[in-house]
């Protein structure tokens, strides 16, 4: 994106907040999904392969979890403070020119 662009909309500072935030609810979607489909395996065999799935999905989105609270982009204990980055978020959202 333009960098002109980018710090008169304020989504200079927004791109990485978006991209991980982004990232980590698909990978909430795909734990989900993965959990659903050992629900619904008959094969011993294909429900091993998605429970190893299941797992690595569960490790990634724990990664990405880790790595938006060590950048201040994500606060799932301090729900007054995601709060205000939400809002934050959003004003900044509403603020772009459409």
């Amino acid at each position: 994106m333009n960098t002109l662009f980018e710090h008169l909309t304020g989504l200079h500072t927004l791109t990485d907040d978006v991209i991980a935030m982004d990232f980590l609810m698909n990978a909430k979607s795909g734990v989900r999904n993965c959990a659903m489909a050992v629900t619904e395996c008959a094969s011993p065999e294909i429900k091993q392969i998605l429970m190893k799935q299941l797992d690595e999905a569960i490790d990634s989105h724990e990664k990405i979890t880790n790595y938006m609270m060590q950048r201040g982009l994500y606060h799932p204990y301090h729900i007054p403070e995601q709060i205000q980055l939400d809002l934050k978020n959003i004003q900044t959202a509403m603020n772009i020119p459409s």
